[in-house]
């Protein structure tokens, strides 16, 4: 209760940026609860903690997003509302990344084994998706249909609990973090090798590197995963609330899925052609 009390979604969302501390505190707030409470998942368990704690906001601000719909039947006007959560949401999701990442990057190794364990094995399974000699466009289609995987998700679990692509999207949070602390440890290593010692010139370098090599093209996946699980909750509420009969709703639904696959497929082009182009 004294968490998820210290932030009003209705302020949140005219000051989108306060979210970033949002998924600040709630992160370094979480994990060493996670970490002394159940220490062989504690990955996992952070993130649990993470989403109970952002849940009722999200829930709330999920509910106010559906009766825009309800109230308005301008479509501009409500995605233009829909923005301004999605602006929130990512702000949120920067956030929990950013402390993620700076506690993978300044705890022990040890320590680090136990609480990220797990999405480093998840980094394994998303590189073997992409190993072997394909062609550009087969490598674009793989990505996309692995992605479309996660979208799916987000939509299914958005609209059997209302906010439950939350996890999700909390989840692959760590998984960025866990590849873009492990990134800056090896950059910030090749640099030291070079000059003999880390300069301050050093961690800068490896923490920009790190930081858009992953979200040149992330920001645009994360963002297609919110806007699928603002559609999902959306018509989860219209379901419970029996406005399902509203059309409206249903067309701001498929305006935001047919965006949301549109960021999916923009976002799997720039990690084939742009983002190998900026950093290898």
């Amino acid at each position: 209760m004294v968490l998820e009390s210290l932030f009003n979604p209705f302020v949140v969302k005219k000051k989108p940026w306060e979210m970033f501390l949002v998924g600040v505190v709630y992160t370094l707030v979480s994990l060493p609860l996670a970490y002394f409470v159940f220490r062989d998942a504690a990955g996992l368990l952070a993130v649990f903690l993470i989403v109970i704690a952002a849940l009722p906001m999200f829930y709330i601000t999920i509910k106010n997003e559906e009766a825009i719909d309800i109230k308005y039947h301008r479509e501009w006007f409500i995605l233009k509302e829909h923005g301004r959560v999605l602006s929130f949401l990512m702000f949120f999701f920067g956030g929990v990344t950013v402390a993620l990442a700076a506690t993978y990057i300044l705890l022990p190794s040890t320590v680090v084994d136990n609480i990220f364990g797990l999405q480093q094995q998840a980094i394994i399974g998303v590189n073997n998706v992409v190993q072997g000699k394909i062609t550009q466009v087969d490598l674009i289609a793989r990505i996309f249909t692995s992605n479309l995987k996660v979208l799916f998700f987000c939509i299914l679990f958005s609209f059997l609990y209302g906010t439950g692509a939350l996890f999700i999207l909390t989840w692959n949070a760590s998984v960025v973090a866990t590849a873009m602390g492990n990134l800056f440890k090896t950059k910030l290593a090749e640099g030291a090798a070079l000059v003999g010692w880390p300069l301050a010139a050093n961690y800068f370098q490896a923490a920009s590197f790190s930081f858009f090599r992953y979200m040149t093209h992330g920001a645009l996946e994360m963002a297609s995963y919110f806007i699928a699980g603002i559609a999902g909750g959306i018509i989860s509420i219209a379901f419970i609330k029996r406005n399902f009969n509203e059309e409206q709703i249903f067309v701001d639904v498929l305006d935001m899925l047919f965006i949301s696959l549109g960021l999916l497929f923009a976002a799997a082009i720039i990690e084939v052609y742009i983002t190998p182009a900026l950093f290898y």
